[in-house]
């Protein structure tokens, strides 16, 4: 009994030695930010003068703010595109490939799919800049080509979220896709063998219940993402046409880096992060439930 006391306290030890470094990790710049973050947004800063104590002023003024709430909208707008879209063409990218017998050509199929996820957003945004652009961009050519006209793109109010989304969706969905092919090699074969029915039923009776566990988890990292989308917004539109594609976190960088409302800035952002949490945890709930 003492022996395997004493070798328990040992294996506990070393787990909590080896799982430190993170959590310092996460303290540094996950945990502590958040904190001063929330001691930010008490008061009236401009990160050079000094700090001018307002109270919960700041979280008043939010409540009234029409750019928040719009840039809220627009968010909303961005996850519903992106999280959907990411989702269903993971799933279906790995379905395929998952279904490719040779494995030569199953192996060149998942890098050719993964590859956009080893370009950062930066770049990828720039080359579809070029795609989208009105005048010269090859998309346009392609278009004028078959006889279906130009279009504006990123400057359209109606299509400049999209083009936004799609490359966030193309950077990220081959990473997701690998998540999905590996859930989907390691649900056991004897379950099809013994279910007598088509594809289509056997997809939806023992495929998808079989990947729920990792259904979750992309549904939900897709949707954090979502929320904190910058990148490719200030690349390719600024917030523009008339901000159409203003996100919040992109609100919170322009009050913080161009307005220099330092105060105000930390408010949206602890509150864009409660709003985060809470979405993620309804989200949970909900897909557990069904």
């Amino acid at each position: 009994m003492g022996k395997n006391h004493k070798r328990i306290k040992r294996e506990t030890l070393i787990s909590y030695l080896m799982i430190a470094p993170e959590m310092i990790l996460m303290l540094i710049f996950i945990f502590i930010p958040i904190v001063y973050a929330f001691y930010i947004s008490l008061f009236d800063w401009n990160a050079m003068g000094t700090k001018t104590f307002v109270g919960i002023s700041n979280y008043l003024k939010m409540m009234q703010d029409l750019t928040f709430k719009s840039s809220l909208l627009v968010t909303g707008k961005y996850a519903l595109i992106y999280v959907l879209t990411v989702y269903v063409l993971s799933l279906a990218a790995a379905v395929f490939v998952n279904s490719i017998r040779s494995n030569k050509r199953q192996q060149a199929c998942r890098i050719g799919i993964y590859l956009p996820n080893t370009v950062s957003t930066i770049v990828a945004a720039t080359l579809w800049t070029f795609l989208f652009n009105s005048r010269n961009g090859y998309i346009n050519k392609i278009l004028d080509g078959i006889g279906v006209g130009r279009q504006l793109f990123l400057g359209s109010r109606s299509q400049a979220l999209i083009c936004v989304a799609i490359v966030g969706i193309w950077v990220v969905f081959g990473y997701n896709m690998i998540i999905f092919l590996s859930a989907l090699k390691d649900v056991p074969s004897e379950y099809y063998e013994a279910a007598k029915i088509d594809a289509v039923q056997r997809f939806f009776k023992i495929t998808l219940p079989s990947i729920k566990g990792t259904t979750i988890f992309v549904l939900v990292t897709s949707l954090i993402a979502s929320f904190q989308a910058f990148d490719q917004i200030r690349v390719m539109t600024s917030g523009g046409p008339g901000k159409t594609t203003e996100v919040t976190v992109y609100y919170i960088f322009q009050l913080a880096f161009e307005q220099y409302r330092f105060g105000y800035a930390s408010t949206i952002a602890v509150s864009l992060s409660l709003i985060i949490m809470v979405v993620t945890v309804i989200q949970m709930k909900l897909l557990r439930f069904k």
